[in-house]
């Protein structure tokens, strides 16, 4: 098949045309061929506006089908997509819109309530995702062209959408498919120009090398605002036939389990931080208790309890997956190695916005415990150190995911993609002899010791998360010392009556046991608890600028 993102997309719905495709969790469903109908309802209704292949639709809404059908309409008819996080503020959304000069908003009302049309003026509509009702326009052929829509659509297919009429554009490689605008860790958004080049080679390497099934399922847990999300829980699946769900509420535990338990997932992607608050309060406390741990000791009843507490886990998420896909972060060490130590089917890959997002993965059979995988098809990696199996480094990474730019702002392309083409991610890592990728940190969060040596925060917070009634923390440097900032684990104290006061002498029992692991120029001086969340990125990652 040719090098097509959008005829991938074509195929599938011509291959899946009867099966389930997109459902809104106890609500509607649509099939493959439903999905098929509102995209040509939606081409119409663009087509009526005015909208010329190459502008700009926004998206702004928790995930919905209906979000899906139009990124997927967008790209279909030659418009370029703006997904915008619906977490962003106000003013933020707004600064967006302007800034990518987008002709169209698709938006969800909780957004719409808090945002202003007359601070967007270069919008020619805006309209309800639900839906896809006027809420606000200047535009009358929009106006008018709504309420008569499925009169249009009729008109042009009097016998209904047949399988026959599919038939998408061929893109070239390098044209601009979407601006997907970072929710860093260190700085403002910025719009990534990701080509279709980056789009099919992401999907491509999908397909080729974590396999498909048409009629399994799936649960999308991230926000498709961010191209973690929408690449591997909705473009991937989409293209393999697969049943998405989307839950259209906050991922907690406790939904989770009751979602995972009804669907029975076959493929979950997911950050760290869910997978770790189910195994942390689930599974390791069990591992504590002194026969358990005396028994894991003997070959034989060892091998059993570790397979039980396996399938207590598989239970979890619903019993029947095949792959847990953990990307966004890393997983914190001692959770890693005890799903290592019972064989579980986890993998953990590395990625950014500006390669759409694949960088590194590997099948969860050959995958080395605290790497990130290899580098994936059409994708480079190399380490800036004289010395990259030893000697910490940046990561630069080349190939076809790599995106074209950030929108129209060229200093800060120049200052994050060299002219032969290595884009500087900002990670530090090392490589080994066979290829896999070890991160240790970011560039912008990497503190100097006292006599010059490297201290990676991340590190020393993943040995703080593993401890009792932490829940999170962020390691910061504070006159010339170490600080660590410990958001307290509210569950657990509850469960085992812990008060603030009591906390207070175990966090400082804490600090005492991170630093015995610890070399002395990287130890912990002083602990302050932070009373409420910290905020974090779409991934899951803390935004460590506001904490410095």
């Amino acid at each position: 098949m040719e090098q097509s993102f959008l005829k991938l997309i074509e195929h599938s719905i011509k291959e899946h045309w009867h099966l389930p495709s997109l459902t809104d969790y106890q609500g509607a469903e649509h099939n493959y061929k439903d999905v098929a109908r509102w995209i040509e309802k939606l081409h119409i209704l663009f087509e009526r506006s005015g909208i010329q292949p190459g502008d700009k639709i926004a998206l702004c809404s928790r995930n919905t089908s209906n979000w899906g059908i139009v990124f997927l309409a967008t790209l279909t008819y030659g418009a370029v997509a703006v997904p915008i996080l619906n977490e962003f503020r106000p003013d933020t959304i707004h600064h967006i819109i302007n800034h990518s000069g987008a002709r169209l908003l698709f938006v969800g009302k909780s957004v719409w309530d808090n945002i202003d049309h007359g601070e967007m003026p270069g919008l020619a509509g805006i309209l309800a995702i639900a839906d896809y009702s006027v809420i606000s326009s200047d535009n009358a052929a929009m106006a008018e062209t709504v309420p008569v829509l499925e009169e249009l659509f009729k008109q042009k297919h009097p016998e209904g959408l047949q399988l026959r009429d599919v038939h998408y554009r061929v893109e070239h490689p390098d044209e601009l498919a979407m601006i997907n605008y970072t929710s860093g860790t260190t700085s403002s958004p910025k719009g990534v120009m990701l080509p279709y080049r980056s789009m099919w080679s992401n999907l491509r390497y999908a397909l080729d090398q974590m396999g498909y099934t048409p009629g399994e399922k799936l649960v999308s847990i991230l926000t498709m605002a961010h191209m973690y999300g929408l690449a591997f829980e909705f473009i991937y699946p989409f293209a393999s036939g697969i049943h998405i769900y989307f839950l259209q509420k906050m991922p907690s535990p406790k939904i989770l389990g009751e979602v995972f338990a009804d669907i029975r997932p076959h493929l979950i992607v997911a950050v760290p931080l869910i997978i770790e608050k189910i195994i942390k309060s689930r599974v390791l406390p069990q591992l504590e208790r002194f026969h358990i741990k005396l028994m894991l000791k003997i070959p034989v009843l060892g091998g059993k309890i570790r397979h039980k507490i396996k399938q207590q886990i598989l239970d979890a998420f619903g019993g029947r997956f095949k792959l847990l896909a953990v990307g966004g972060a890393a997983l914190n060490k001692e959770v890693e190695a005890f799903l290592h130590s019972v064989k579980f089917p986890y993998t953990v890959g590395y990625g950014m916005t500006e390669c759409g997002p694949a960088i590194a993965f590997d099948h969860w059979q050959t995958f080395r415990p605290t790497s990130c995988g290899k580098a994936v098809d059409r994708m480079e990696i190399r380490i800036e150190s004289d010395d990259p199996f030893n000697k910490v480094g940046e990561i630069l990474t080349k190939g076809a995911n790599v995106m074209k730019g950030y929108f129209n702002n060229p200093e800060a392309t120049g200052t994050v993609l060299s002219p032969d083409g290595w884009l500087h991610t900002g990670d530090l890592g090392v490589l080994d002899k066979d290829g896999y990728l070890y991160i240790k940190g970011r560039s912008k969060s990497l503190i100097l010791g006292p006599s010059g040596q490297n201290i990676y925060p991340e590190e020393i917070e993943d040995i703080l998360n593993a401890q009792p009634y932490v829940a999170e923390s962020l390691v910061i440097e504070k006159d010339g010392k170490l600080t660590a900032l410990v958001y307290p684990d509210a569950e657990a104290m509850k469960q085992n009556k812990i008060t603030k006061e009591a906390l207070h002498k175990i966090v400082n029992e804490t600090r005492k046991t991170v630093n015995q692991q610890l070399p002395a120029y990287s130890q912990i001086v002083r602990v302050q608890i932070h009373e409420e969340e910290f905020e974090k990125t779409p991934k899951r990652s803390i935004k460590r600028f506001l904490y410095q």
